[in-house]
């Protein structure tokens, strides 16, 4: 048998298996995010490669830019690497599984930025759609990849009990 009589009669096969990966990838286009100020900061390099694959049950998926990363379609939860340290600030400030938190309720949406590692990381999500316990749960060990250099205080830390 020729070659061409063989690529004519596997033809309709490998136009299917070609139709099947592109369905599949259009299913989940890339997700569209801005990259931090300071993303290209080797520093951001060992959290981006541990990132789990699911967070609040989403699964991960491909984004736009470095240090970045999306989960849920669409997204519920997009991290960015490379964001401004906070500052001193009245947010609440949350420590989950070791990682200081500094969280900022917006009307939509809100964000958990981790407190006293450089570079910062930033997680943007609605708090009606998952839960900041859950999600900072997932992101610990990944966030604890950036040493600490800072941790947040409250206010009875810094009062004199005497």
């Amino acid at each position: 048998m020729s070659r061409m009589n063989a690529l004519s009669r596997n033809l309709p096969a490998l136009l299917l298996g070609a139709g099947i990966v592109f369905t599949a990838t259009a299913c989940s286009p890339i997700v569209q995010v801005d990259g931090a100020e300071d993303a290209a900061n080797p520093a951001c390099a060992p959290m981006m490669v541990i990132l789990p694959e699911f967070v609040a049950d989403a699964e991960r998926r491909e984004t736009s830019s470095q240090a970045t990363a999306a989960w849920g379609d669409p997204s519920k939860v997009i991290l960015r690497c490379g964001v401004p340290v906070p500052g001193p600030t009245t947010d609440r400030c949350v420590t989950v599984n070791g990682i200081d938190w500094v969280l900022h309720e917006g009307e939509e949406t809100w964000t958990a930025t981790t407190y006293g590692r450089e570079p910062a990381t930033e997680l943007i999500f609605n708090p009606d759609e998952v839960a900041e316990s859950t999600i900072l749960v997932d992101l610990a060990d990944a966030a604890a990849e950036i040493p600490q250099t800072n941790k947040c205080i409250n206010p009875t830390d810094t009062l004199d009990a005497s």
